[in-house]
């Protein structure tokens, strides 16, 4: 399936989604921003996905916000931001892997930032490059980054709009993991396969979600009344430890 500039397929219960505007970097104009905001909210309907991948087509991941093209899309309507891909990002329950597999800036930076994890090839390079367009960030870029690499480093990377390397990102927080460029989207979709399709994922993530805003009592408070009163099914959950031993024994031996 494919939507304005954005393609679509699924592979073993994974939605992979990439940006597919190769002749502008990929860059987010109104149609593909409303394409990918509704492509993300089809995948966290569907019970079937277990993941959603996004990533670009190449060579890079996202140039941001088109400039060129400040249209806006089916169904913004100007707001805040309830109305942008990385709005929708954060909201999903099903958990999002981004694949980045070159630059990623700006507002693209701003839509990685808001997927559960990174995954970088190690051709990516991050840049924040709002205040050389003499623009402010409005997808959360200034709430998200600082979480990610400490107040100090997106203080630098924001006002200098200098580029991180892959190698850089990985140290300093900004992703979860750097591969081989021609290995990024086999690791991410194997990645994606072993997230669990259960309800205890989503439940998971929204515990992270509200835990960042939240004192550690307060973080703590929040993850034991999501359990009082929870009864579970003593044989399955015996099936599922018995099935994850296994397939951790099965890793150690591979």
């Amino acid at each position: 399936m494919t939507l304005p500039h954005l393609q679509i397929r699924d592979d073993d219960k994974v939605r992979i989604l990439t940006l597919d505007r190769p002749e502008a970097k990929n860059a987010l104009n109104g149609p593909l921003r409303s394409a990918l905001r509704d492509a993300l909210a089809a995948a966290d309907r569907d019970d079937g996905i277990r993941a959603v991948v996004l990533t670009g087509a190449g060579p890079v991941f996202s140039a941001g916000v088109d400039f060129k093209q400040l249209e806006r899309g089916p169904g913004e309507n100007g707001g805040p931001l309830d109305t942008t891909p990385a709005a929708a990002l954060r909201a999903m329950r099903t958990p999002t892997i981004c694949a980045v597999n070159g630059a990623c800036v700006s507002g693209a930076l701003e839509v990685a930032l808001s997927c559960s994890f990174i995954v970088a090839s190690e051709q990516a390079r991050f840049a924040d490059t709002h205040a050389l367009l003499g623009v402010v960030p409005t997808w959360g870029l200034t709430a998200l980054l600082p979480r990610a690499v400490g107040v100090r480093k997106a203080r630098q990377m924001s006002i200098t709009g200098e580029f991180v390397d892959a190698h850089e990102a990985l140290c300093l927080g900004l992703v979860n993991q750097v591969v081989p460029h021609d290995h990024l989207m086999d690791t991410v979709t194997a990645m994606a396969r072993r997230i669990p399709a259960n309800t205890a994922v989503g439940e998971m993530l929204g515990l992270y979600a509200r835990g960042e805003d939240l004192s550690l009592a307060g973080a703590l408070a929040a993850e034991t009344a999501l359990s009082v009163g929870r009864t579970y099914d003593l044989e399955a959950f015996t099936a599922a430890g018995n099935a994850t031993a296994a397939r951790q024994r099965n890793h150690g031996e591979n």
